[in-house]
């Protein structure tokens, strides 16, 4: 049986950065699965990794590539050790001014075809295998100019948390991971129609500090992974404070300019 890792948006940011940190350890891992659109970069990530790796250049909301992909795992009698759901984009401005095919792009992308790339891999893993699922900060409460992205968050959020219930007595442990603003591409296409508030952008950290503690906390079986303490005091906010209180905030803060 071939172990392997299945890392999708593997040609940037989170996702490329999963492969670069892990190709050091790992060492019971026969091969490295990077699935992105863009081929190109996934050819460049797999030639600097040490772990042997396959190139699924692909379209995670096309069923009939997901389709040639769980045709594969079978083929290759796989063993899914862990499940990296990296892929997505976010789109900021007001909602009635994007276009809907960019809106629902998110939906298919960031919330369909993450449940369904779950869904088809979980039968191939057994005990000890982990599931990471990318979520964001933005889950933890609504967020005005980021509508569909925050709420689509929020979903990768609660579907993580009770899935990882669910899958506990199986021994598959999943971790959501909540950053807050990352560099990385991200924001090339986020800000491209509208923008963020600017204090956003002062508790942005790196890609490479986001996925080492989510590799821990994976490792420790948590459900979930809150990089910063910016963050991390948000996220207590969220939970302490009515959102009707926190969102009349952010918008005095836009008036601001802050």
């Amino acid at each position: 049986m071939k172990n392997i890792i299945i890392i999708t948006g593997a040609s940037s940011g989170i996702g490329m950065e999963f492969a670069r940190q892990m190709d050091g350890y790992f060492t019971n891992i026969d091969e490295f699965w990077l699935i992105a659109r863009r081929e190109e970069p996934l050819n460049r990530l797999a030639g600097e990794l040490q772990h042997r790796s396959r190139v699924f250049p692909m379209d995670i909301t096309r069923k009939s590539e997901l389709d040639l992909l769980e045709d594969t795992v079978i083929e290759q009698n796989a063993a899914v050790r862990m499940l990296i759901n990296c892929a997505g984009y976010g789109l900021m401005g007001y909602f009635c001014e994007q276009e809907p095919e960019g809106e629902l792009g998110m939906i298919r992308l960031n919330c369909e075809a993450l449940t369904d790339m779950t869904h088809r891999m979980i039968p191939y893993m057994r005990r000890g295998s982990r599931i990471i699922q990318l979520a964001s900060s933005a889950a933890f409460l609504p967020q005005p100019d980021f509508a569909v992205y925050a709420a689509t968050k929020s979903y990768v959020l609660s579907f993580s948390r009770a899935l990882g219930q669910e899958l506990k007595s199986a021994g598959i442990y999943v971790t959501s991971v909540c950053p807050g603003p990352v560099d990385t591409p991200f924001f090339d296409i986020a800000e491209s129609t509208g923008s963020t508030l600017s204090v956003k952008k002062y508790t942005m950290v790196s890609a490479e500090s986001v996925v080492a503690l989510a590799l821990k906390d994976s490792y420790h079986k948590r459900p979930m992974s809150v990089c910063s303490l910016p963050i991390k005091a948000f996220q207590v906010l969220s939970k302490a404070v009515p959102h009707g209180v926190v969102l009349k905030a952010m918008e005095l803060m836009k008036i601001k300019g802050l």
